[in-house]
């Protein structure tokens, strides 16, 4: 997948919502003089909800889909989601870095020769060392985050899904191996919700960032194209 030329391109539009109409609605209530959010987060949620038909309606509309599933499993279950991903022609998906070297070998083996990128999810946005401690995982979520970047890297996988405070650290250890999508964005004049490791999206291209996930500061806002247009400007 290319990368981006513009401020615009940069962001990801993320469509938590339940339904195909809703979606439809919020990149409608976006669209700026007809154009749409160059990219569109198809999460957990609406996939579920909605299935593939949601992917084909926001493609409809103009947008590039980043489909966030999240794929964790054994390597050939992987590998067949990998290629079902693909053939809805989204542009990036996810799997979970934790599913170790081999399942992610799988993975890029799956999307050779296609136009997909892969992004190997680390740590979650929403979770800080208290969090990974709990889990058995006794380190800092930097540390854990650099351990799953170098194995994604190891197998070939295309970039990673990182929080705004680990992107210098992947950027000077990968330098450009590894695209960077970066959720855990908000802008200084939004809330940070249950994000715990925040920057705002000028901080987070500065580090390095090369597309940022934003949702709620946009989506949630009273007027969302106007709420869009800031962080456009921001970016500029």
């Amino acid at each position: 997948m290319k990368l981006p030329s513009r401020p615009q391109d940069k962001i990801i539009i993320a469509l938590d919502v339940p339904d195909t109409d809703g979606a439809l609605r919020l990149i409608d209530s976006i669209a700026d003089h007809g154009e749409p959010p160059a990219l569109c987060k198809i999460g957990l949620e609406l996939f579920t909800a909605e299935g593939p038909s949601v992917v084909k309606a926001v493609k409809a509309r103009g947008c590039e889909i980043f489909l966030d599933l999240k794929f964790h499993d054994i390597p050939n279950t992987v590998a067949h989601a990998i290629r079902s991903a693909a053939g809805l022609g989204v542009a990036m998906t996810t799997i979970h870095a934790v599913g170790g070297l081999v399942m992610m070998e799988a993975a890029a083996k799956a999307a050779e020769k296609m136009e997909l990128l892969i992004l190997a999810v680390t740590v979650l946005t929403s979770m800080d060392s208290d969090q990974l401690s709990a889990t058995g995982i006794n380190v800092e979520p930097k540390e854990q985050v650099l351990r799953l970047a170098g194995i994604a890297a190891k197998a070939g996988i295309g970039g990673i899904v990182c929080s705004p405070l680990e992107i210098s650290a992947i950027r000077e250890s990968f330098d450009e191996k590894l695209r960077i999508v970066t959720p855990g964005v908000r802008p200084i004049w939004a809330a940070a919700g249950d994000q715990k490791r925040v920057m705002t999206p000028a901080e987070a291209v500065a580090a390095g960032s090369d597309w940022l996930v934003i949702g709620r500061p946009i989506t949630a806002a009273e007027n969302p194209k106007e709420a869009y247009a800031k962080v456009v400007a921001e970016l500029s």
